[in-house]
């Protein structure tokens, strides 16, 4: 008898002590196809996470042995991945974009009106804006003039932007409180007149006249607008965003909402490229916390190749003699890169057309060529000349945006002839040449989902199946390269693959489950998936 009370006494302690060795960690998940996107891209069944971040990988039973869990979370089979980074979007202005009126769709000019006059009619204010309008989406692909807005809001300025933001419409009433007139000079880009007047188009730089004429947003529609573009993004399992160039107000005011904790997701925040903004940061270090990365410029090489703005070396091919236009003097740029070469900052040029993109390119090589690890990016990257493809390595790395192709493929050949046409969207090509390619959305001009960024490098076809075979298919990328490109590579091109962009110990423990594999499903199911659960340092957000 004292021989099995004791043997039962040794089976409790040994129990208890092992239990008491067990490591404590805050989530057990479990039941999961996890897509590590490791070095060997390996899959696994479980993981742990502590203090926000990921402990350790492996299967539940290994695990549970191992660690004393607060939290078990069974995935019931579904699909894991790192959270997604937006490596090229615009967070702060999609958030404004939801107290505006929304343009995107509309399939004539009629429609645009219409939309315009049920949102005045609804919220009453005293400057309409909005944003995303296409005329080559219309039946008359030619742009629109200010006639029926000047007629319906003969009082109340109107300015709506094209879909890329590279041109706009106001009416009367905007360009006379902008001090626009036949007469106002201006340089990179376009104030259209017809028969001696203005017709209310205004492309790129003349643009902010417009924009300086309107009433700024107010703290509270500030904070308003940060909130629901994350909450949109967490809708869609985008844990990091790339935010493309804004000024150092809204920088400060993103820090506050983070230190506060009500702005959870994280961002990098490229500085636009004004003389206030490069002035404050590039004398200093960079700003790191945990959610904000400030280490980037962002300069405007050209405009957009929709509103024939983009800087081509030869003429466009639907319009004789047009070549777009850089939007500051090739000087300029160079300065400004000098500079930034001679900080600890990072430059993303945004540049189109295969004339902007040389000018980047050329004058990235010369001042990179004895840094080998600036990381330098080329945002867009859209048209490229064959003599140009050889300048991008991982320290002039090419940041893309896959839906550009299927929404541009219906017009970009009218745009740049049957040989030029070659050189753009390849994104293949791009990839194989520098070894990376950080994708994003360029939300919102093209929609916020990254499901349609990964349908479009994949299947290069719009959500129709069209064409049948796919836009330029040879430059598609295989589901592995866009997986990387949305997680891993996006997370280098920032300069935080140390901490994020795969599931791996020390890692931030940000992941989504999807409703279906990304990786497994038919082509044409990718666009409806979606996102169960968004974690950010191992906290639920959605």
């Amino acid at each position: 008898m004292k021989k099995i009370v004791l043997f039962c006494f040794l089976s409790i302690a040994l129990i208890s002590c092992n239990s008491e060795n067990k490591e404590e960690a805050d989530l057990l998940v479990y039941n999961a196809e996890i897509y590590t996107v490791d070095d060997d891209f390996n899959t696994a069944e479980a993981f742990v996470t502590k203090d926000g971040k990921f402990l350790e990988v492996g299967t539940a039973e290994e695990l549970q042995k191992k660690y004393k869990v607060s939290e078990k979370l069974d995935a019931g089979g579904k699909s894991v991945f790192p959270g997604f980074i937006d490596g090229h979007a615009h967070f702060y202005r999609l958030g404004l974009q939801q107290q505006r009126v929304d343009l995107a769709g509309t399939k004539s000019f009629k429609e645009v009106v219409q939309r315009i006059v049920d949102f005045q009619n609804k919220r009453n204010v005293e400057f309409i804006t909005g944003r995303g309008w296409d005329q080559n989406d219309w039946e008359n692909k030619e742009f629109p003039n200010k006639d029926t807005l000047d007629q319906l809001f003969p009082d109340t300025p109107v300015a709506v932007t094209r879909i890329d933001g590279h041109a706009l419409l106001a009416n009367q009433a905007a360009l006379d409180k902008a001090g626009i007139t036949t007469e106002t000079s201006f340089s990179g880009g376009d104030i259209e007149q017809q028969n001696g007047e203005l017709t209310g188009i205004i492309i790129d730089n003349p643009m902010g006249l417009v924009a300086n004429a309107q009433p700024a947003p107010s703290t509270k529609e500030q904070v308003n607008a940060l909130m629901d573009a994350q909450n949109l993004s967490f809708k869609y399992g985008l844990t990091t965003v790339v935010d493309a160039g804004i000024d150092k107000e809204t920088i400060e005011l993103m820090d506050s909402l983070h230190k506060d904790g009500s702005l959870k997701i994280r961002l990098y925040a490229m500085i636009s490229n004004t003389a206030e903004n490069l002035d404050h940061y590039l004398d200093k270090d960079p700003i790191k916390t945990e959610r904000l990365n400030v280490r980037s410029v962002k300069f405007y090489g050209d405009g957009a190749l929709g509103s024939r703005g983009a800087a081509l070396k030869e003429e466009y091919s639907d319009r004789a003699g047009h070549f777009g236009a850089l939007l500051s003097p090739v000087e300029n740029f160079k300065e400004t890169a000098k500079r930034v070469a001679a900080s600890k900052f990072q430059l993303n040029t945004h540049a189109i057309g295969d004339s902007a993109n040389y000018m980047v390119l050329e004058t990235y090589d010369e001042l990179l060529a004895n840094d080998e690890d600036r990381r330098w990016r080329v945002e867009h990257a859209q048209v490229i000349d064959e003599e140009d493809f050889k300048y991008f390595s991982k320290n002039i790395i090419p940041s893309v945006q896959p839906t550009h192709a299927t929404s541009d493929m219906y017009w970009a050949e009218d745009r740049l002839g049957e040989e030029r046409i070659k050189g753009a969207y390849a994104y293949k090509k791009l990839l194989d040449q520098a070894g990376i390619l950080a994708l994003g959305t360029d939300f919102p001009v093209e929609e916020v989902s990254p499901f349609l960024t990964f349908y479009a490098a994949v299947a290069r076809q719009d959500t129709d199946n069209f064409p049948e075979d796919g836009f330029m298919k040879e430059q598609a990328l295989s589901r592995e390269e866009t997986l990387k490109g949305m997680t891993i590579w996006a997370a280098y091109a920032n300069f935080e693959e140390e901490e994020k962009g795969s599931i791996e110990p020390g890692k931030f423990a940000d992941f989504i489950i999807l409703d279906r594999d990304i990786m497994k499903v038919e082509n044409s199911e990718i666009p409806e998936i979606k996102v169960l659960e968004t974690y950010v340092n191992g906290e639920k957000v959605y």
